[in-house]
């Protein structure tokens, strides 16, 4: 999975594809990646794949209420997006001088670190 925590992703797929200003302008939406899980190759994206989640009450909680979380996104539904054309780009793995893989963009050959 060449995705990790903490990087910028479009979503190119999905429900969530588009975001529409009020304005009525729909462009791409992006978001933080705030955990990946590689083994069920999926994402949790910043504001992405809001879904509802019923609470049971609990001691602090007297009653139970209805809270809106972000639910995984399949990570064939993201890209990462190059900070230097501000674009979804594809990635390939390079190995520089020191041996260690670097993820690097296709488009423009940025260095993802």
């Amino acid at each position: 999975m060449l995705i990790k925590t903490g990087d910028t992703v479009v979503v190119i797929a999905g429900k969530n594809k588009f975001t529409v200003d009020k304005k009525g302008n729909k462009t791409l939406t992006t978001g933080k990646v705030l955990k990946a899980f590689p083994k069920t190759n999926k994402v949790l994206v910043e504001g992405v794949n809001i879904v509802k989640k019923h609470v049971k009450p609990n001691q602090a909680q007297a009653s139970g209420s209805i809270v809106e979380v972000e639910a995984p996104i399949a990570v064939s539904n993201v890209m990462l997006l190059d900070p230097k054309t501000n674009k979804p780009c594809r990635v390939s793995i390079k190995t520089n001088d020191k041996g260690e893989k670097i993820r690097v963009s296709k488009q423009s050959g940025y260095e993802f670190k």
